[in-house]
């Protein structure tokens, strides 16, 4: 085993398979490892170059890996699914991996550390708590739209809807549906104290986050963007510019040039959905409600000549860009230190 060099290892629940070859990049081994196997495997390896796609538990199994003294890189699964032969399976896979790892122009993710990974939890089950229950907010007003209850739309109207349900005496809405509202109801409410509880948790990770903190300067990003963006970006030098951080958000043009002609279309949304989603909501509210928004004479030419839309996702991209900045730079938002 002195022989190898590079190792693409494809990760799956149980079954791993393992790809590797020596420095002349001739196959020195194929094996199948069952998940309990694997660190004993890489225990008794010389230290060498081990490719991963960046794929579920693929950061976990990277930190284990780097621990043992090897040099561990993860791959976006797009790019590796370039150098797939023919036929997709494990095999095919992990050759694909070991082959992509040591390309010169191949562009790796950056490993994420444990606490990272909490903070992107918090998140992630933030996320889900806020899906669930605009699910069943929307599924209340549908069921009292059946017995004539209408009401405006907006997360603060639904007290009133509440009210209706909780109300014994209230006539209009049936024992029996009744009962069954108010098991939506019950849950709404759970749901609700459940994501306080997790925003509290997000607030305390960005106080004790210096990264955090600093990303909170800019206008209109708060904890909810700063810690998303903080926990996400292990490494801002992975950019080369501010440019191309918004462009791996999917907040550039979607381009289809050929022939040297330039066709551009949408965005690209490509990268982070969650981050993209975040920073774009906060530009509308920039627009909607920002007193400073509305002096702002780049803002304003971008209104007079653009849909709002538009400017929204142009402002998303300018935060991400300053957000780039101040994280390379270890630096304040110098406007909101002019401002204080």
């Amino acid at each position: 085993m002195g022989d190898i060099t590079t190792i693409g290892l494809d990760l799956a629940k149980s079954v791993f398979q393992v790809h590797a070859v020596d420095e002349m990049g001739s196959v020195v081994m194929r094996k199948r490892l069952r998940r309990s196997q694997v660190l004993a495997f890489f225990a008794e390896i010389p230290p060498c170059l081990i490719g991963l796609e960046a794929c579920a538990t693929a950061h976990h199994w990277a930190r284990e890996l780097i621990a043992l003294g090897h040099e561990t890189r993860l791959m976006p699964p797009n790019y590796v699914k370039a150098y797939v032969k023919r036929n997709k399976h494990d095999v095919a896979d992990a050759e694909a991996i070991c082959e992509a790892v040591r390309r010169p122009s191949m562009r790796f993710v950056p490993i994420k550390t444990a606490e990272q990974q909490s903070a992107l939890m918090m998140h992630r089950a933030r996320d889900l708590l806020v899906r669930q229950r605009t699910m069943l907010v929307n599924a209340l007003r549908g069921h009292r739209a059946e017995f004539g209850l209408i009401e405006a739309q907006g997360l603060h109207k639904v007290a009133k809807l509440i009210a209706i349900v909780t109300n014994e005496n209230d006539g209009r809405v049936p024992d029996i549906a009744r009962q069954v509202l108010q098991v939506m109801v019950h849950h709404i409410e759970d749901i609700q104290v459940r994501i306080v509880g997790l925003e509290k948790q997000v607030l305390a990770w960005h106080k004790s986050n210096p990264v955090s903190q600093r990303l909170a300067t800019i206008t209109g990003i708060g904890p909810i963007i700063a810690t998303a963006i903080a926990a996400t970006v292990a490494d801002p030098n992975t950019f080369r510019s501010g440019r191309e951080f918004a462009a791996w958000l999917g907040l550039v043009p979607r381009q289809n040039s050929t022939g040297g002609k330039a066709r551009l279309g949408g965005i690209s949304k490509r990268g982070d959905s969650y981050l993209r989603r975040l920073l774009v909501n906060s530009a509308h509210t920039v627009l909607l409600c920002s007193k400073q928004a509305k002096t702002n004479p780049w803002l304003t030419s971008l209104l007079s000549r653009k849909p709002r839309l538009v400017a929204a996702v142009a402002l998303a991209n300018k935060k991400a860009r300053v957000a780039w900045a101040l994280m390379s730079r270890q630096d304040t938002y110098r406007h909101a230190a002019a401002t204080a």
